[in-house]
């Protein structure tokens, strides 16, 4: 028997369930695309997960308080470039305006581009970390041989010290990690070069 054709009705039916479902995939694809750049938004913004807060100036008073921030740099494997602070650590009082330079060197055969990725520990610190400068995201090219100074302008916000789930703490490590850029020539880093966290 052969089956009779579907009803004008049912046809209409089923186009509305295919535009619905074709509707769910294109927004859930939108969604999975948006959520890195607004996530990392959100992390800028509320200081979320160990990300430093971006301020446009310092803070308004400066307290006798300090803390002791340290200085972290990594390599990862793939980038033969050497990264260290001009300093291990600091004190700073809340609210005081820092500078610290970090000294980047291309110990490679070739021209390579990196870029540093950072966070900040204790997580729940990083709300009250704000830089006012900083080279993290930025492409950075060294030729062989070739170093630079990149500086970190910084204050941590007065407000850790009335905030009763960080106020106890004393230190803070800001720590940053050098990556090859997307399409950046990667040799292959000496076990130096290519430290491990000092967390």
């Amino acid at each position: 028997m052969v089956p009779s054709n579907p009803s004008p009705a049912r046809h209409r039916a089923n186009r509305r369930v295919l535009v619905a479902c074709a509707a769910v995939v294109m927004s859930m694809a939108g969604a999975a695309y948006a959520a890195v750049p607004l996530y990392d938004l959100f992390c800028k913004v509320t200081g979320y997960g160990g990300t430093p807060r971006v301020a446009r100036e310092g803070a308004a008073t400066t307290l006798d308080r300090a803390v002791t921030v340290r200085f972290d740099s990594n390599v990862a494997p793939g980038l033969a470039w050497r990264f260290d602070p001009e300093v291990a650590s600091i004190e700073a009082k809340l609210g005081e305006t820092l500078t610290v330079f970090y000294k980047v060197t291309n110990t490679g055969p070739a021209t390579t581009t990196g870029i540093a990725a950072f966070n900040v520990v204790p997580e729940l610190a990083g709300g009250y970390f704000n830089k006012l400068q900083c080279f993290c995201f930025n492409e950075i090219t060294l030729k062989p041989g070739e170093s630079m100074e990149a500086p970190v302008v910084f204050f941590v916000d007065p407000a850790l010290a009335t905030d009763r789930d960080v106020k106890s703490i004393s230190t803070i490590t800001l720590s940053y990690t050098f990556f090859a850029a997307k399409g950046s020539p990667k040799p292959v880093a000496d076990a130096k070069d290519s430290r491990t966290p000092k967390l």
